[in-house]
């Protein structure tokens, strides 16, 4: 049995193309000239050079023809060890790979580099990519975040420390907006302003336009979280009429109006 020369298979063990080419192109030569084609028809039927094709025919057999191909000198000759290294450890990168060779005094191109990597990377099964968890509805999360934790369902608690981990952004804003919930149950109105500058220190620009808008009316946010008062129930009867109002779809004068509300109270 003939001896397979050294450098038929890549690096993953699997013949080379250009053995395989040689190969098929050493096959039909053959047949074609037992067949009794001349060199030129078979130049023409295999669409190859007329001298590769004398070469294939007057070789005595395939390892005579391998032999040459499988010894072509490579600018990668003295490199591959480093190359396969490397690629062990990780580092997959051609371009990276690139730098390394040339302060080794590799002269060649990064795209061959690439394509002596190829076949590694063919072989290497890729990492199936992270299952990240859906991800929820912007209003579930508004609602999530505006609700005290203590009373959220302990799936829904789950998704929004996920959806929090995802975004520091949105970490910071939920913080925040605890923190000011915190302000207004206690009452801890003395406390605004370090609640302020500490939003203000974040870069939430929808949050710093909320702080514009309290510096405007300061001292009447800061009674309102400090003061056991609450204009809830003139909202509540302003929010009243206005419904009674609109029952009657602008079509009652004023007196009509008055009464109604009067009967209503």
């Amino acid at each position: 049995m003939d001896t397979v020369p050294d450098g038929i298979r890549d690096v993953c063990g699997r013949e080379r193309s250009l053995v395989a080419r040689t190969r098929q192109r050493y096959a039909a030569v053959q047949q074609l000239l037992a067949e009794g084609a001349s060199l030129s028809a078979i130049s023409r039927q295999l669409d190859l050079d007329r001298s590769t094709v004398r070469r294939f025919a007057r070789a005595t057999s395939i390892d005579e023809l391998l032999v040459k191909a499988v010894n072509r000198a490579s600018l990668l000759d003295g490199f591959t060890t480093h190359l396969a290294t490397r690629f062990t450890a990780g580092v997959t990168d051609a371009v990276t790979l690139h730098q390394e060779l040339k302060a080794m005094g590799y002269t060649g191109s990064v795209q061959t580099v690439r394509r002596w990597l190829h076949p590694l990377r063919s072989a290497t099964p890729a990492a199936p990519p992270p299952v990240r968890p859906a991800i929820p509805k912007p209003r579930h999360i508004t609602r999530w975040i505006m609700t005290d934790p203590v009373r959220l369902a302990p799936e829904q608690r789950a998704q929004l420390t996920d959806a929090l981990a995802y975004c520091p952004e949105l970490q910071a804003t939920a913080t925040h907006v605890r923190d000011f919930a915190d302000l207004m149950r206690k009452r801890r109105g003395e406390r605004l302003l370090d609640w302020m500058q500490r939003v203000e220190a974040d870069d939430l620009p929808a949050l710093h336009s909320l702080i514009t808008g309290l510096r405007r009316d300061l001292d009447a946010v800061t009674a309102g979280l400090t003061l056991p008062w609450s204009s809830g129930p003139v909202e509540g009867n302003v929010i009243r009429i206005k419904t009674i109002k609109r029952q009657m779809r602008g079509r009652a004068s004023f007196d009509l109006l008055r009464k109604r509300i009067l009967l209503a109270a």
